[in-house]
């Protein structure tokens, strides 16, 4: 509930990545909403509009006891205990991050998972700070160390074992940092992919440490590319394409570096027909970890949401992989499409 929706509107979004949001005024009417879940109000509750709105909820039959999460515009205690009268369940300074709102909302909702969302969130943001770190290292380093990954991959397969799929990519795509969103979406596809199928810990590991370094080439891209509102032009893919090289390269001047994990670098945008890139590898050319990664990478692409396209849904993403037969893997896109079905 907003008297802004351009105000409200990352807040709007952020939401709409764990649920169903409808932004609405003070003055909805409630009775024209069923099954509502929740709500979040975005403006000061002081205000008679605001009051009235909450105080209508309150008579509503499905509103009593509903989870209210206020965001609070009036540090004062007066406005906190008139929050508190309205109902108010929590509240949070109005400047919150979007992902701090919506762990919050989470936690209101299911309060029993509380402590599964706080171990993603906090996984997560490990993994962000590591590969923040590393991409900093890339830009201007020789070789880089991955010992900060290779201290998240553990870390990162007990989240998903403890709080599943769904909550892992749930906290993911809420957290405010989109910079290493992809890498950590693709890491937890990889981990429900490799569990799904039964790797062993040590291949499992690997495939989770590939994914979180697969894009660091483009640590090398420039940042306007990387931060375009829009598609890219042909010129300007060109110099996207590079990033496989650009790791590679990368990775490979640094010591003792694991053969599979290189691989999976340089040729995660190889396609089965010869037609990917950077050398149009085909058939039996593309290994199997690079195989895997291919599908979570294009299943990531497809379901986040970019300046230039909506995000897919999951049953969207699948079709469009199952389309893709000649180019990836069948028996793949069907085991993966399973792994994320059972995710929920």
């Amino acid at each position: 509930m907003s008297d802004s929706a351009q105000r409200s509107a990352a807040l709007a979004d952020g939401l709409r990545l764990v649920g169903t949001c409808e932004v609405v005024s003070p003055d909805i009417r409630w009775e024209s909403l069923l099954g509502v879940s929740a709500v979040v109000t975005d403006l000061d509750l002081t205000r008679a509009n605001a009051m009235a709105c909450l105080l209508a909820l309150r008579r509503q039959a499905w509103g009593d006891g509903l989870p209210i999460l206020c965001l609070s515009h009036r540090s004062s205690d007066r406005a906190l205990r008139q929050a508190q009268l309205l109902g108010a369940s929590a509240c949070l300074p109005v400047y919150a991050e979007p992902h701090v709102v919506v762990t919050a909302l989470l936690n209101l909702i299911n309060p029993a998972e509380g402590r599964l969302n706080a171990g993603a969130r906090q996984c997560a943001e490990r993994a962000a700070a590591a590969l923040e770190t590393l991409f900093g290292v890339a830009e201007g380093s020789r070789f880089i160390d991955l010992q900060a990954v290779d201290g998240c991959v553990d870390p990162l397969l007990s989240a998903l074992r403890d709080g599943g799929l769904a909550r892992w990519l749930n906290t993911i795509r809420a957290h405010d940092n989109a910079t290493y969103q992809h890498s950590l979406v693709v890491a937890g596809l990889a981990a429900q992919f490799a569990s799904h199928i039964g790797f062993p810990e040590a291949q499992r590991q690997r495939l989770v440490r590939a994914a979180l370094v697969h894009d660091i080439g483009k640590a090398r891209i420039p940042r306007a590319l990387l931060i375009k509102r829009g598609a890219l032009d042909p010129g300007e893919t060109a110099i996207m394409r590079t990033h496989t090289l650009l790791g590679f390269k990368l990775l490979s001047a640094s010591p003792d570096m694991d053969p599979a994990i290189l691989d999976a670098v340089r040729h995660h945008h190889e396609m089965l027909d010869g037609s990917g890139y950077p050398d149009g590898l085909s058939g039996d050319a593309i290994s199997d970890v690079v195989r895997f990664l291919t599908i979570c990478d294009v299943y990531a692409a497809l379901t986040e949401r970019r300046s230039y396209k909506p995000a897919m849904s999951s049953a969207e993403a699948l079709r469009v992989l199952h389309g893709m037969s000649g180019r990836v893997e069948p028996r793949f896109v069907h085991a993966f499409g399973k792994a994320v079905a059972l995710a929920g």
